[in-house]
């Protein structure tokens, strides 16, 4: 890792994240809705909202995973990021965050709750720094990393880029 990146690690006490990257949680609200609101698919009472600084280098890759939650990612510094999203009819996107507008890049993106989703750096040796918000309030008991056999059964038009961003 270049100096640059270990200082954004040690300067927002950034951790490994299970997906791949580094993260910490910057925002935990105290209100909580109930499991009785929220269904049968939460194992519990969930907070309002929470959020996350999300790292990711060019050298890693964010794994496909998804949550039971809408995941809203928002572009802070560093290169642009790829947000590869396979959404709960099959269809594929690639979206592009990022600062640049006039190419089609958007700041923020809104992932949908169920979609599965993997992300990947613009370029060579660069970094991207991002926020991720998550309502209901994000907890592990929602997250769910993808197994690339079950996955590419599942979604057998979309295997090169299962393959390319699964790791089990």
């Amino acid at each position: 890792m270049s100096e640059q990146i270990i200082s954004i690690v040690n300067d927002l006490k950034l951790e490994p994240h299970p997906e791949g990257g580094f993260y910490k949680e910057v925002y935990r609200s105290k209100g909580l809705v109930s499991k009785e609101s929220l269904g049968a698919d939460f194992s519990g009472d969930r907070n309002y909202c929470t959020s996350i600084y999300f790292l990711l280098t060019s050298d890693n890759f964010s794994a496909f995973h998804r949550i039971k939650q809408d995941e809203i990612w928002h572009h802070y510094d560093g290169a642009s990021l790829y947000v590869h999203v396979i959404d709960v009819e099959g269809g594929y996107q690639k979206y592009t965050v990022g600062k640049h507008f006039d190419k089609g890049e958007s700041p923020q993106l809104v992932v949908p709750a169920g979609s599965w989703f993997a992300s990947s750096v613009k370029g060579e040796s660069n970094y991207s720094l991002v926020g991720c918000t998550v309502a209901p309030g994000f907890d592990f008991d929602d997250f769910e990393l993808a197994n690339k056999q079950d996955l590419t059964s599942q979604f057998p038009d979309h295997g090169d880029v299962i393959e390319r961003y699964t790791r089990v």
